[in-house]
């Protein structure tokens, strides 16, 4: 008896451990059960920037009743991008989205591969849209890129008009990918506008993290605060984190050395609690909604709606409010970067920043 009492026991204890509302992934071979899945490159799905907004536009998709099931894989080693996509793929899949410039190759190799299945690949800039060869075409591939220049150049430009020492610093992951040198070079060049039109002088310190490889570059804080320290040590009084992780270090050490931070990809005020009381503003990319749409144009083309828009898809991109520190934002700040936010879209104003590392 004692046996059986044990044998009972044990048997409740599994049970408590296995999770009761754990949900079955459905079959998303069936035509009334639409799937999305997410392939994240080698950063994480919680880096309270570009991986998580994308994951949060495929899991509005779900919210808006666009898909019936998302799930996402993180990539741990780029040898394992096709791996990964091929796994959603071969379960029957209607959207693949894959997130970052280094998969664009194997996003582009599995649309072709799997041409029932539509590809969104988040920041993948698709070349063969302005060749002259239509036999590369993909037509159920769309690349969802952002003027990240844009977004730069506006934080630059308000770094240097709040700045008191005339020093401000970007901490970056890798400059081999084009929207991160985007982001950075943006940066320098919004900080020399704004010296332009206020008669200062502004030193800028820009640095990459391109001493080490893919898999470490956007998942190291430790680093970004290193050297978002030296920045500051150095006299620099904003730092602006564009790297994943790498770049919420160097934000989060800002605020902790009481300097004004600048967040990244979406408005870091509700992604990073510990730096919100020191976050000027965010560099932002709307990638959340981006994604959502091209989603939602998927499931409309599958249905026989419009043509899914392949190619390159420019999503928008601006700046995030002041919050907390909007009573410390000056008024004529203020004007100047309505201003420029108004002359970048309307062409009147341009970065000069290429588009790629010359």
């Amino acid at each position: 008896m004692k046996k059986l009492y044990l044998v009972v026991a044990v048997l409740v204890m599994a049970a408590m451990l296995v999770p009761a509302c754990t949900p079955t992934a459905p079959d998303c071979t069936k035509p009334t059960v639409f799937c999305v899945g997410m392939v994240t490159d080698v950063g994480k799905i919680d880096d309270k920037s570009f991986n998580q907004s994308a994951w949060e536009g495929v899991q509005q998709s779900k919210t808006d009743k666009v898909a019936n099931w998302v799930q996402y894989i993180e990539t741990t080693d780029p040898k394992d991008y096709a791996k990964n996509i091929s796994t959603f793929a071969d379960a029957g899949y209607d959207v693949i989205v894959t997130v970052g410039f280094g998969m664009g190759d194997a996003t582009a190799a599995a649309a072709i591969a799997y041409p029932n299945i539509y590809f969104i690949g988040v920041d993948q800039f698709q070349a063969w849209q302005y060749d002259t060869d239509t036999t590369n075409d993909i037509a159920n591939l769309s690349g969802l890129n952002f003027p990240e220049d844009q977004a730069g150049f506006l934080v630059g430009a308000l770094a240097a008009m709040m700045s008191t020492t005339h020093q401000i610093g970007s901490v970056c992951g890798t400059d081999a990918v084009p929207p991160v040198w985007r982001f950075g070079e943006g940066y320098r060049a919004g900080a020399a506008y704004a010296d332009a039109q206020k008669g200062t002088s502004t030193e800028v310190f820009v640095v990459y993290h391109s001493d080490v490889g893919f898999d470490k570059t956007f998942t190291d804080p430790e680093w970004g605060a290193a050297t978002a320290d030296s920045m500051i040590d150095n006299g620099a009084d904003v730092i602006f984190g564009a790297g994943g992780k790498t770049g919420n270090g160097a934000v989060e050490e800002a605020a902790q050395r009481g300097v004004y931070g600048i967040g990244v990809d979406t408005d870091q005020y509700y992604t990073l609690p510990e730096a919100a009381p020191r976050l000027l503003s965010s560099a932002m990319k709307l990638i959340t909604p981006g994604v959502a749409g091209l989603i939602a144009s998927a499931k409309d083309a599958q249905g026989g709606g419009a043509a899914f828009p392949s190619g390159n898809f420019m999503g928008l991109a601006g700046y995030a409010p002041y919050h907390d520190l909007d009573s410390s934002v000056p008024a004529d700040v203020k004007a100047a970067m309505e201003a420029i936010n108004a002359g970048l879209l309307d062409g009147t104003i341009l970065t000069g920043v290429s588009p790629v590392k010359p």
